[in-house]
């Protein structure tokens, strides 16, 4: 009998690794070794064509003195500063008005979520850039209303925003989880609120918000993460122009790898990225035992 029950588990075993066998390869292949191999080549100078040649940590001490990866750096800082709470803000706020019992709201739920499906490619980055031109629809509109009309890819603040504001409007995603996380607030909380006359807006700060702090929490880790490695809007709308005020770090790795082939230098700024975005998510979760709170056991924090 034993023997039987070991043969079925052998044989369970190996049909379940013959199922996972696909994915093996390809995280092994597409993720495990390309890892691996750019930590090796950010300690060498590697060009492409020729044998990587081991430089220690040249490559890291140069970018610490490379005006080019500081300012990217200082650019991708304020684009994740502006992108993460737009982005969370404004899918909260659809969210709410989403789970309204209002008529057509399975409509109004497919429609906001579409931007999501189209994604940043390259028709959606056209439109963004034909909108925000300087005789493009979004200067009409201020035209219209007399305002003067903005120069938004001659300016790098400007021209920042714009880009901003294209991730932004992608915030289907974000607004499903955050409505699926609205739902699951207890109605009861809501009528002892009503009972005490407490007012929606205060409702909405003092139950709402904490009670959906796990998924906010979820959201920026994700949204953070995104943002420090953006790269197609920028690329395609304004090239990193105007005088690199949106050029990103990711834009820089790109160029120093297949522009410049820079191999080594291009693996060591990748690394630099992760790391800054190993602290920033770190000190996140650190700091969450002060502001998410989670409903298992009874409320326990």
């Amino acid at each position: 009998m034993k023997q039987l029950q070991k043969a079925i588990y052998k044989k369970e075993s190996l049909i379940g690794l013959a199922y996972i066998t696909p994915w093996l390869i390809g995280f092994l292949l597409f993720t495990l070794y390309p890892i691996v191999a750019s930590f090796y080549l950010s300690f060498t100078n590697y060009d492409l064509l020729n044998a990587p040649v081991f430089a220690g940590l040249e490559n890291f001490k140069r970018l610490f003195a490379d005006k080019e990866f500081l300012k990217a750096l200082w650019v991708t800082g304020k684009y994740v500063v502006l992108v993460v709470p737009l982005k969370l803000a404004f899918s909260l706020f659809v969210a709410v008005i989403l789970n309204m019992n209002l008529k057509g709201i399975n409509f109004f739920r497919t429609a906001y979520y579409i931007p999501s499906i189209l994604g940043a490619n390259v028709a959606i980055a056209i439109l963004w850039k034909f909108l925000f031109s300087t005789d493009g629809l979004i200067n009409q509109v201020l035209g219209s209303i007399h305002l003067a009309p903005v120069s938004w890819f001659g300016q790098a603040t400007p021209a920042l925003f714009s880009i901003a504001l294209l991730r932004v409007w992608e915030f289907g995603s974000t607004m499903v989880i955050f409505l699926a996380a609205l739902k699951e607030v207890p109605v009861d909380l809501y009528e002892a609120a009503a009972v005490d006359g407490s007012t929606k807006i205060k409702n909405f700060f003092k139950i709402t918000i904490p009670c959906i702090t796990p998924v906010i929490f979820f959201n920026f880790i994700m949204q953070l993460i995104h943002a420090f490695q953006e790269f197609n809007a920028p690329y395609l709308i304004t090239s990193g122009g105007p005088m690199k005020g949106t050029y990103l770090l990711p834009m820089l790795i790109y160029d120093h790898t297949f522009k410049y082939y820079n191999m080594g230098y291009a693996s060591a700024m990748s690394w630099i990225l992760f790391l800054i975005i190993m602290i920033f998510t770190l000190i996140t979760f650190r700091s969450s035992k002060y502001w998410v709170f989670y409903n298992d056991n009874g409320g326990e924090k």
